[in-house]
């Protein structure tokens, strides 16, 4: 199987090398061509533009938002390179109404879509151990399935309409970011009564929350540690606005994602934009006078 990648940021990096791991064919294109550079020396192909990297069996994108996902796929020949058997597998964290956009698109064009984002951080990405959530045609989730096999732990199949593998991730998402915040009002409690935030975390997640993500996450808060990010903050109030507009959509409250998106944008005018979405905590704590930065 020859398969295309699109965007070869921190997330799609790994991934493609995992895919080259695993024995597939793959060809690459990223408009930063240092990113490129970097698979071509583990034996990937490097595609001149988006049409080369599009014709292939299997096209992969993970890009970064609507926008460059919808420029990617609307606004250039990426549909009309791909080939008739082609599948477009999208992996990016995108909006539901975009979802059911391509996989409209990509019908009528008579080419196959498959929405399937992921769960997990780069470190997770590069030890294929995420875990997918794909949606989209019988036929086409088996044709991509070897692939998907090659980049995560587990694939979670949710049907046919692509927006439903979508709203699943926009609310995990939701609900990292929500825990995130809880994390930062707790540890700001904490604080201000003479107990460090890495004792409150140290016995939280080794009592009542012994999850992988409040281990992660709290670490991060309790240390102060938000550079380099695994995910951008920015990318974090986005995503937020994807569950929002969702929610908007089918007339669902949402009070905690409300609150959630207000102390996002409070984080970007203090300039938090590009630290770890772990530093969304940072807004309660210095609230509080309670900050972990060293």
């Amino acid at each position: 199987m020859k398969i295309g990648f699109i965007g070869t940021g921190a997330m799609g990096e790994p991934m493609a090398r995992n895919l080259l791991k695993a024995g597939f064919d793959v060809t690459v294109y990223n408009r930063r061509t240092e990113r490129s550079a970097v698979l071509a020396a583990e034996g990937a192909h490097v595609a001149p533009n988006v049409a080369a990297a599009a014709a292939q069996d299997l096209v992969i994108s993970m890009l970064a938002d609507d926008q460059a996902t919808e420029t990617l796929v609307l606004d250039s020949d990426f549909l009309g390179a791909l080939p008739p058997h082609g599948i477009h597998v999208c992996m990016a964290t995108i909006s539901a109404a975009l979802g059911e956009r391509l996989q409209a698109t990509h019908a009528a064009a008579g080419r196959g879509y498959v929405s399937a984002p992921v769960f997990g951080r780069p470190p997770a990405a590069a030890a294929a151990q995420l875990f997918i959530v794909a949606a989209g045609a019988e036929h086409a989730l088996d044709a991509c399935q070897p692939a998907l096999d090659a980049l995560g732990q587990k694939t979670f199949r949710v049907g046919s309409e692509a927006a439903a593998a979508n709203v699943i991730k926009i609310s995990g998402n939701f609900m990292l970011a929500s825990m995130i915040e809880s994390l930062g009002e707790a540890c700001a409690l904490s604080a201000r009564y003479g107990v460090a935030p890495s004792q409150l975390v140290e016995i939280l997640t080794s009592s009542v929350f012994p999850v992988p993500a409040y281990k992660i996450y709290g670490g991060l808060i309790a240390s102060g540690q938000f550079e380099p990010p695994g995910f951008p903050l920015r990318l974090g109030l986005k995503d937020i606005r994807l569950a929002l507009a969702a929610a908007d959509s089918k007339e669902v409250a949402m009070p905690v994602a409300s609150l959630v998106r207000d102390h996002y944008l409070k984080a970007l005018t203090r300039g938090y934009a590009d630290f770890d979405w772990a530093a969304l905590a940072l807004v309660s704590m210095e609230d509080a006078g309670a900050s972990p930065r060293r």
